[in-house]
């Protein structure tokens, strides 16, 4: 398309831009290095295409959130901009968790949101994520309609008629409600009275609701990290760094720590020795309880490729069942819709209970945990030693820069046989699971066995193959 038939459809001022030919949406929305694939005037043209196509769906504002990036105000503004040139009203939430933005994508009065976050990864990264008018990340073939439109730069019988401009309107109070819906499923004023609980919040979204909300619940709450710093956001802390919560829950002998990631959709959980409770420990626990109260269809619960095989194998002792997916919350919501399953999710502490929400939700999951324990009137060591002993599990990321290396990955020879030799060598004692990842520019190796030398000479073999061949 010409940039003169360009200008006559979105005004002066568009720019052409060289995309990847490989697709934009990963597994959850689009994500980059600010200023490489993701930048202001990108982020003003997914605005306006994603408005056109949106419109065509649902009527009403579109609610906008963010993380504490030092990016995320600039794509903020920008994506507002071209979701108001296409005659969308926004509604601008400011600071908040994912889960808000979704929670307030489902009310009646909203057609959808859109968060910016890069969720867990580093400071310099950012991110879009797409919500539809039911909380949940937005279709895949609606993804495809705004990535042809913004390729194509044309989109049929979709521009705004008659020059009806939308506004943009601040509406941090909208974070309230999404507070005041977390609460609900308590019905006790003061239910974690007695608790001490260590809060790690990633220098990140969840910095100006999650200390309030634990305090309401009667809790004394510890908080590390608990300021907005898009410079450390993720960094040394939170859920994919959890030694200061281990420190910190140790220090004030506290009954259990929580860590959040950038944008509080996932947690991550350790106890007063400092063993991590991970997400398979966390569906284990609540599924435990879903099942004795009747509430959790076929003693199913949905996970990814990633959960570990002594929780499978504890769970099926108890008579569940556990059904695996691809990694990415929106094939763990997909299966548990088509299984009619209400309980899912994934190892790093991406939970789904639609007893409660639709979307993953760190702050709600971390809620219901501390519940539980309470409920248990049993510290939480003892209740990890009744639960399972997990296989030991590597996970080693190797740096590959290429997207479309990345995409073709499974097309290598060389990985291909160093995988089935790998395979072979462990028999039944163990597995292997290579992918490319779908948030960040790396190929995830992960080898779980019966003995941690096994895991520790594959994954490395592995890796080392997977960077020769890939990663120049």
């Amino acid at each position: 398309m010409s940039l003169k038939s360009q200008q006559a459809n979105f005004g002066t001022g568009w720019q052409p831009f060289d995309l990847p030919t490989t697709p934009l949406f990963g597994t959850d929305g689009i994500r980059s290095r600010v200023g490489e694939l993701l930048t202001a005037p990108l982020a003003l043209q997914i605005g306006f295409w994603a408005g056109q196509i949106l419109r065509q769906q649902e009527s009403g504002p579109i609610v906008l959130g963010q993380d504490s990036r030092n990016s995320s105000p600039m794509i903020a503004a920008a994506l507002a901009a071209g979701l108001t040139s296409a005659g969308l009203e926004v509604w601008d939430m400011g600071l908040c968790p994912t889960a808000a933005v979704a929670y307030m994508a489902a009310a009646p009065e909203t057609a959808g949101g859109i968060m910016i976050s890069a969720s867990h990864n580093p400071p310099a990264d950012n991110g879009i994520k797409f919500f539809g008018a039911n909380g949940t990340k937005l279709a895949k073939v609606i993804q495809a309609q705004i990535e042809q439109a913004l390729r194509q730069g044309s989109c049929p019988d979709a521009f705004n008629p008659g020059n009806q401009w939308g506004k943009t309107y601040q509406r941090p109070e909208l974070v309230a409600r999404y507070v005041e819906f977390l609460h609900q499923p308590f019905p006790f004023p003061q239910y974690l009275s007695g608790m001490r609980i260590v809060l790690d919040l990633a220098w990140g979204a969840a910095a100006q609701v999650a200390q309030p909300i634990f305090e309401a619940t009667g809790a004394e709450v510890i908080v590390i990290h608990g300021l907005a710093d898009g410079d450390r956001i993720n960094v040394n802390g939170g859920s994919t760094h959890l030694e200061p919560l281990k420190a910190a829950v140790s220090e004030h002998g506290a009954d259990i720590g929580f860590a959040f990631d950038g944008d509080a959709d996932r947690v991550m959980a350790v106890d007063g020795h400092g063993r991590v409770v991970n997400g398979d420990y966390i569906l284990y626990f609540w599924g435990q309880t879903l099942r004795q109260q009747g509430q959790l269809p076929d003693d199913t619960i949905i996970s990814t490729v990633m959960a570990n095989l002594g929780f499978e194998r504890a769970w099926a002792r108890l008579g569940g069942k556990l059904v695996r997916t691809k990694v990415g919350d929106q094939y763990v919501h997909a299966e548990m819709v088509a299984q009619g399953a209400m309980l899912g999710g994934e190892q790093s502490g991406h939970i789904l209970c639609h007893h409660y929400s639709l979307t993953g939700d760190g702050i709600l999951t971390a809620l219901h945990l501390a519940d539980w324990l309470k409920r248990a009137e049993c510290c939480l060591p003892d209740l990890i030693d009744q639960s399972f002993e997990p296989y030991p599990q590597r996970l080693k990321n190797v740096q590959v820069d290429s997207r479309e290396k990345r995409r073709q990955w499974a097309e290598c020879g060389p990985v291909q046989q160093a995988i089935a030799k790998a395979e072979s060598a462990m028999g039944d004692q163990g597995r292997v699971l290579v992918r490319a990842s779908g948030t960040e520019p790396v190929i995830r190796v992960m080898v779980e066995a019966a003995s941690v030398d096994l895991v520790d000479h594959w994954t490395n073999a592995l890796a080392d193959v997977v960077s020769m061949h890939l990663a120049s």
